[in-house]
């Protein structure tokens, strides 16, 4: 019951962050019009709606696009390629634009080889971006290994969640 209440007291605290806290103006305003939705669902490596279709705003409010990776790898997953792509068009169209690739673990591991594979995650979600034709300079990387965690709890489908990188426009 406790780490019911835990993980949707994160969940609320990851969509009131997502909404927009910042009183400096929107910093989602690069963000792709094709991104998917913060508040979207894991199926299958890529953000989806409840409903398990691929969302698609209309506007550049979608501010990040989540990519989810297997236990212990930086492999991108087939599924992931649908966000890689939508962020390289945009990107790419955009060529100003910014984005901030977030690499992210679950608790497994020691700290120092979560935030090693936090970066090899943001370096494969880079790579992907940079061979779609983004420039380099685009792109951010960092890695919080396992210290952001969007679920709370201590088992496979928290991890799998926490297994990520996300990719916030700037």
């Amino acid at each position: 019951m406790l780490n019911n209440k835990w993980f949707v007291c994160a969940t609320l605290a990851v969509a009131a962050i997502a909404t927009g806290c910042s009183s400096t103006g929107d910093k989602n305003a690069n963000a792709p019009a094709d991104a998917v939705s913060p508040t979207s669902t894991s199926q299958g490596g890529v953000a989806t709606s409840a409903g398990g279709k691929s969302t698609g705003a209309s506007t550049p409010a979608s501010a990040q696009s989540i990519v989810y990776f297997d236990f212990d790898s930086s492999d991108l997953k087939a599924e992931s390629k649908d966000v890689v792509a939508a962020w390289a068009r945009y990107l790419t169209a955009n060529p100003t634009s910014k984005a901030q690739l977030q690499g992210n673990t679950d608790e497994r591991g020691t700290r120092e080889y979560n935030l090693s594979l936090g970066e090899r995650r943001s370096a494969a979600v880079s790579a992907a971006l940079q061979s779609a034709g983004v420039s380099a300079s685009q792109l951010e990387l960092t890695s919080n290994g396992e210290e952001k965690p969007v679920a709370m709890g201590h088992d496979e489908a928290s991890w799998s969640q926490n297994r990520r990188v996300e990719i916030v426009g700037q």
